[in-house]
């Protein structure tokens, strides 16, 4: 099962490159989806055995990140029918400040994302830490394509930014893979197996000097990728230049690759009886990202950019959970589920906003409710939802993280996580109210064919985002119990509870 989940997108990609029409691309993007999900799916009923002597296999934090993936490339796949086909019609059409649609051949796109799925899942599976290097590299290459897709001067400086960023971050993870297998040879003066099961059951016998260098240079390295700051750079320029189906996508699947991967590195620290430096440097990474994000946010001009720097945001809630530890951990997986299908809500709702007003600039936007009846109230509801308000899910797994810090007596680290959640929660409000109230922009958003404001919204690319929204409402009221379990059993790989 395992090795069919990674070959049937990398296969679908190279089909994406030889075929000619269209219109059959986008049925194999959706049917290629679809397969995958039902494939993640069975996985559930079904834990598949380890393949490949161990070095590909599903723990829960694994499938509980393979599903979130899976899930949102479906949406994204659905979404991505219309937004190509809007993206052919307007090749040669301009918007207000610059924006270029791509007049790169379809093919290229469709390709790459698939591509895009096929490493983001070896990321998931992947036990041996070596291999994990590849995959998380895997990705970095097969999205790169995707942030460039406009051909603007922005996204061509977004794509080198992130490739050379998370190369950087990329090479200095290897240097930490490297030390670990040190760590793990001192011992027995030969080569080290690199499986996490077995560094983990060797636990007691790892060099503890290299093993903490090893762990500094992993949480660096990853940590880039995943956009921890002072590391996340990359992070705004990429998902505001990329489509948005593509920055859902990069916020919700590929910083939780990363974050998977620092969980690794967690485990193998916890193992060899250092787990109190993973949890501080954790702390300090998680509430130093909350605290950079919230200065960013507010009076935030771009609204994509907006979303990127909440992301940061929510990373620093993930890893400052992680640091935390016991009920934190427990909450920073579930908060991975909340986060992964907002931020999937609000950057196609921004899609939307995007392909009706032609602009990224806050003041541009007005009347939203007006203007698009569905996406409009979405925007809003997405809003409260990452910010962390009742009754949607993001408040509970939020609230399981504070939790987590008062139960261990850490008063000052729950002080600032509320400060922070409430700058934030400032920031945000105050853009998207302006932008879903007020009368429309002079000259209205140009609705296609002249139509009515309303009428400019398809119903294909809006019913996506709210089918993520119900989900994300859901999971605010009731948390189903294989959820709940897997939730506990993948914190329970770094000590939550």
């Amino acid at each position: 099962m395992i090795p069919a989940l990674i070959a049937l997108p990398a296969l679908a990609g190279v089909a994406a490159f030889t075929l000619k029409r269209d219109a059959v691309r986008r049925a194999l993007l959706i049917g290629a989806a679809i397969g995958h999900g039902a494939m993640t799916a069975s996985c559930w009923w079904r834990r598949p055995e380890p393949v490949a002597s161990g070095w590909l296999a599903l723990d829960a934090a694994g499938l509980l990140f393979l599903t979130l993936t899976s899930l949102l490339f479906l949406a994204s796949a659905v979404y991505a029918a219309h937004y190509l086909r809007h993206e052919e019609r307007g090749r040669r059409t301009d918007f207000k400040e610059g924006l270029l649609f791509s007049n790169a051949p379809e093919a290229v796109f469709t390709g790459c994302l698939l591509f895009f799925l096929s490493t983001m899942t070896l990321v998931c599976a992947s036990r041996h830490l070596g291999l994990l290097w590849v995959a998380v590299e895997g990705t970095t290459l097969a999205s790169a394509p995707l942030i460039y897709f406009h051909r603007h001067h922005r996204s061509l400086e977004a794509t080198w930014k992130y490739l050379v960023i998370c190369s950087v971050g990329i090479g200095l993870a290897l240097l930490g893979t490297l030390c670990l297998a040190v760590a793990g040879a001192g011992s027995e003066g030969g080569p080290a197996s690199m499986v996490i099961d077995d560094l983990i059951a060797r636990g007691g016998t790892l060099q503890p000097d290299w093993l903490r260098l090893a762990f500094l240079l992993l949480l660096v390295g990853y940590g880039t990728k995943m956009g921890l700051a002072p590391l996340h750079t990359w992070l705004p320029d990429a998902h505001s230049e990329s489509p948005s189906l593509v920055s859902a996508l990069l916020s919700g699947a590929v910083l939780n690759c990363a974050f998977l991967a620092v969980l690794r590195s967690q485990q193998v620290l916890e193992a060899g009886g250092q787990g109190d430096l993973g949890r501080n440097l954790l702390m300090t990474f998680g509430l130093a990202s909350m605290g950079l994000a919230g200065v960013f946010v507010l009076g935030q001009t771009d609204y994509k950019r907006m979303l990127a720097y909440s992301s940061v945001e929510h990373m620093g809630i993930l890893a400052l959970g992680v640091g935390i530890g016991g009920a934190g951990a427990r909450g920073a997986m579930l908060h991975a589920v909340n986060h992964s299908l907002t931020k999937g809500v609000l950057f196609l709702v921004a899609g939307n906003i995007l392909h009706l007003y032609r602009t990224k600039e806050v003041a541009g936007v007005r009347g939203l409710v007006r203007a698009l009846p569905i996406s409009g109230p979405l925007w809003i509801a997405g809003m409260l939802a990452v910010t962390g308000s009742p009754p949607f899910g993001p408040f509970l797994s939020e609230f399981t993280v504070l939790y987590g810090a008062l139960e261990q007596g850490r008063s000052v680290v729950a002080a600032l996580y509320l400060v922070f959640l409430a700058i934030v929660f400032v920031g945000m409000g105050q853009t998207v109210l302006r932008m879903s109230q007020g009368p429309l922009p002079e000259g209205g958003p140009a609705p296609a064919a002249g139509r009515p404001a309303g009428a400019a919204e398809p119903w294909t690319s809006a019913m996506v985002p709210a089918a993520l929204a119900l989900i994300v409402l859901m999971l605010g009221v009731y948390v189903p119990p294989a959820l709940d379990a897997i939730v506990l059993e993948a914190a329970g790989l770094v000590g939550g509870r």
